[in-house]
């Protein structure tokens, strides 16, 4: 697909400017919470594409007390297609720290002028951008539609989006534009927030299976992950980004496990599709408390019924969270890959497998044989200060 050429000097310049601007804004005090007069909480869901990312998102959208957008980075990505990730990773950070702090108008280098809420990377599945003060599509309190909310909230004024996210005591932006932990230290360090880290991975078998139903989508994302100046990348036979995918989550689980710096102490958590699949409500409990806050009666009705729905779903609702079998779901690539395949990603991402305890298949029958578990119980040990909910210093 043909795309129009921007010279390399015009991105470093918008990626110059954007980190002098947040130099400049590094220095406001850390926003209370419109609501309560706290401290305002800020969540980051780290993962990687068709890694269930989706849903753990919707988990934290439909919480009455948080602010949710998803994939902010997403207009970086598409603005500046030429570049790649690693070149783009501060232009994506910038955009994530300004949401956080409830600042829409770094959208000014990505949106067009006159805007509304529809500009915004698939605004309807944010139940605070379709409940008051953003839209009146639905009660604060209430569990929200996408089909419902856009055709009633399209139109509203972009501007409702800073004023419903001031209105909230969570923050919580989902982004798979990140590629190591690294980067996101400066905000770890930054005293206007109060960041904490979901860490959300996923077999990385289950991940081509559904890589492999949405390549289309995926196109642009691959070539920016591949560093292809702009040329989109649908067919993967080599299977690289899956395996810079895989490389990716091993480089973030070891900086926040082997040796972490002081300040990530209880502000990191790891979290397995597979684990929340199998025991949705204690794993959501225990991912609330994380983030302080808690299960609702009317969300635990709603997560059953999401989790324990017919079948895996349809391929059209991939971007979606629809009800199905959460644990059908999790196992669905074992029956629609063929085993040549998962070798190949076995050895592509053992790494991968080994530190987030994914069991390898060595033949067909046992890739087939849904009694044996390949999803390995992580020790008493295992991550375990990174669980913690103990305040950060």
């Amino acid at each position: 697909m043909w795309l129009p050429r921007v010279s390399s000097t015009a991105v470093t310049v918008l990626l110059l400017a954007q980190t002098c601007i947040l130099l400049f804004l590094v220095s406001w005090p850390r926003p209370p919470s419109a609501a309560s007069g706290k401290e305002r909480v800020h969540v980051l869901v780290l993962s990687s594409w068709r890694s269930g990312s989706s849903f753990v998102g919707q988990l934290f959208s439909q919480h009455p007390d948080v602010f949710y957008l998803m994939e902010p980075g997403w207009h970086v990505w598409t603005t500046l297609s030429q570049g790649s990730a690693p070149a783009l990773h501060m232009a994506v950070r910038d955009v994530v720290r300004s949401v956080f702090l409830c600042d829409m108008d770094v959208f000014d280098a990505y949106l067009p002028w006159r805007r509304n809420l529809s500009d915004l990377f698939q605004y309807a599945v944010s139940r605070a951008l379709c409940s008051p003060p953003a839209c009146s599509a639905f009660p604060r309190g209430a569990i929200s539609s996408e089909a419902v909310c856009k055709p009633l909230c399209a139109r509203q004024p972009f501007s409702r989006a800073q004023e419903a996210c001031r209105a909230y005591s969570h923050v919580v932006l989902k982004e798979v534009r990140f590629f190591n932990l690294q980067v996101l230290y400066q905000l770890l360090n930054d005293p206007a927030l109060n960041l904490r880290i979901v860490h959300l991975v996923r077999d990385p078998r289950a991940v081509l299976r559904s890589r492999e139903q949405t390549a289309k989508a995926l196109a642009r994302d691959n070539g920016i992950v591949l560093g292809t100046n702009g040329t989109w990348v649908e067919a993967d036979p080599g299977l690289r980004v899956v395996r810079e995918v895989c490389r990716s989550h091993v480089r973030i689980a070891e900086a926040a496990t082997q040796k972490p710096p002081p300040f990530l102490r209880g502000r990191y958590r790891l979290v397995r599709f597979e684990d929340l699949a199998r025991a949705p409500l204690p794993e959501i409990r225990a991912l609330y408390a994380f983030a302080g806050l808690s299960l609702t009666p009317q969300l635990q009705a709603w997560i059953h019924n999401i989790t324990h729905g017919s079948g895996p779903g349809a391929r059209r609702e991939a971007f979606k969270t629809s009800s199905r079998d959460a644990v059908n779901v999790s196992q669905a690539w074992r029956h629609a890959l063929p085993f040549a395949k998962i070798r190949r990603v076995q050895e592509l991402c053992a790494g991968a497998l080994q530190l987030l305890g994914y069991r390898p298949v060595s033949s067909e029958s046992e890739q087939r044989d849904l009694s044996l578990d390949l999803v390995l119980p992580r020790g008493p040990s295992s991550f375990s200060w990174a669980s913690s909910t103990d305040a950060h210093p």
